[in-house]
């Protein structure tokens, strides 16, 4: 069976199995399947729902839903089969000889995505060890040829994927040079982030489920051209740029990968590594898409995986990181909806309210940003003899001066009275000079 090219006719299939504990209703999954294939460059033909009330260990569905996903397939000419849920090596290749078609399912679909999205050399390498894992157990049918160049990571196609030999301990072998690759990586991106850190400028993260509308609202902030597509994961790895906000003359603001329900085990390493960003911000925006009406589920998965990265506290629901919610999607609402939610995001400090796409509230939301940024700064007077030019120079970069004047020439020679409003990092710049 050959590999399946962007642009292909697939069928989307969400498994309902009685008795398991979804985090969305099975109407939202089955769209967020479609979005994930539409992702990739697939051509929903046709999507359904299939209720499973006993799980079948050889195929997952019963032997009359296999009959009529083929029978689907034939109607809508459908060369993929996307099944949205977890199946096993067993039951994919059963089914692939029952359909006498490809069949994927979430993880591949998911794996795929992420394969080609990855940019950084530390993306890439999350992503191949993910898809190694995923493949230990299917090498019988998918790992030939793999000497070449070839596209993808073994399904859809995108970029070349390295020389890897379809053997478990070449895998293996494999698997434990990546892991030493991503350590020094890791050890790379520490230093450049502890870089970061004993630079003034406050660091804003936007975080939210993917499709919110992060990487539109980072475009609209920054000018930059951030991917910004209504696609699923249509940014993979952390983006970060310079801007200035209402007293605060510099902030980088970092776009990061959207969040997503149910993420496939082997992902969550690849997952949450692009987060660790996230954890050195002093401020962390929660970009919540407000037209979507699964937007409460969607914010608890968020919520989870903050605490899994010790942003917000399990115990008490306290946050190590100040959160503000950005109501986004403004636009989309209906008069009667954004009046109900406007009113509850006024009588809110920690929620504000706008559309990325057409900058209604944007003002708002920068200055909200500049006051919590600012709201732990103190006014503090410095005495500096005029020849001490550095320090000067750095008070005038990066603190707010309120006032300059100066003082009468003393032994050391003409002297320089600064009254500037510092934040406690800024403060501790500023004293190790």
């Amino acid at each position: 069976m050959g590999e399946v090219s962007r642009g292909a006719r697939a069928l989307v299939v969400c498994p309902d199995i009685r008795g398991m504990a979804y985090d969305l209703d099975a109407e939202s999954r089955l769209e967020e399947a479609e979005g994930l294939a539409l992702a990739i460059g697939i051509v929903v033909a046709d999507s359904f729902v299939l209720p499973v009330r006993d799980v079948k260990p050889n195929l997952l569905f019963g032997s009359g839903q296999v009959e009529n996903i083929r029978i689907a397939c034939e109607q809508n000419e459908a060369e993929l089969v996307v099944v949205d849920g977890a199946l096993s090596p067993i039951q994919q290749r059963n089914l692939e000889d029952k359909l006498a078609r490809k069949v994927i399912d979430r993880t591949g679909l998911i794996l795929e995505i992420f394969g080609e999205r990855a940019a950084t050399a530390e993306g890439r390498l999350q992503v191949e060890l993910a898809h190694l894992d995923y493949q230990q157990s299917r090498l019988v049918r998918s790992w030939t040829h793999l000497e070449r160049q070839r596209g993808g990571f073994g399904f859809l196609g995108g970029p070349g994927e390295t020389q890897i030999e379809a053997d478990r301990r070449m895998i293996r072998q494999r698997m434990g040079r990546l892991r030493k690759e991503l350590e020094q990586v890791r050890k790379t991106r520490g230093l450049h982030r502890e870089r970061r850190e004993r630079a003034p400028w406050p660091v804003v993260a936007l975080v939210g489920y993917t499709n919110a509308g992060k990487s539109t609202l980072f475009n609209r902030l920054t000018g930059a051209e951030v991917m910004a597509e209504d696609l699923l994961f249509a940014t993979l790895d952390p983006t970060m740029r310079a801007i200035a906000l209402p007293g605060v003359e510099k902030a980088i603001l970092s776009d990061t990968v959207g969040f997503i329900s149910d993420l496939p085990t082997q992902l969550v390493a690849a997952f949450r590594a692009t987060l660790e960003e996230v954890t050195a911000a002093d401020l962390i925006c929660h970009v919540r898409d407000m037209s979507n009406p699964s937007a409460d589920a969607q914010k608890a998965q968020v919520l989870n995986v903050l605490r899994d990265l010790d942003v917000i506290s399990s115990e008490d629901g306290t946050e190590a990181i100040p959160i503000l919610e950005v109501w986004n999607k403004w636009d989309l609402l209906d008069k009667e909806t954004a009046e109900e939610l406007g009113g509850l995001a006024q009588a809110s400090d920690d929620v504000v309210a706008l559309s990325a796409l057409s900058g209604e509230g944007v003002p708002q939301f920068l200055e909200r940003v500049g006051e919590i940024l600012t709201s732990q700064a103190t006014v503090r007077q410095f005495e500096l003899p005029a020849s001490d030019g550095r320090r000067i120079a750095w008070l005038h970069a990066h603190g707010d001066i309120l006032e300059e004047e100066a003082l009468e020439e003393g032994a050391k020679g003409p002297t320089r009275r600064f009254t500037v409003r510092l934040n406690p990092k800024e403060l501790g710049q500023f004293e190790s000079l």
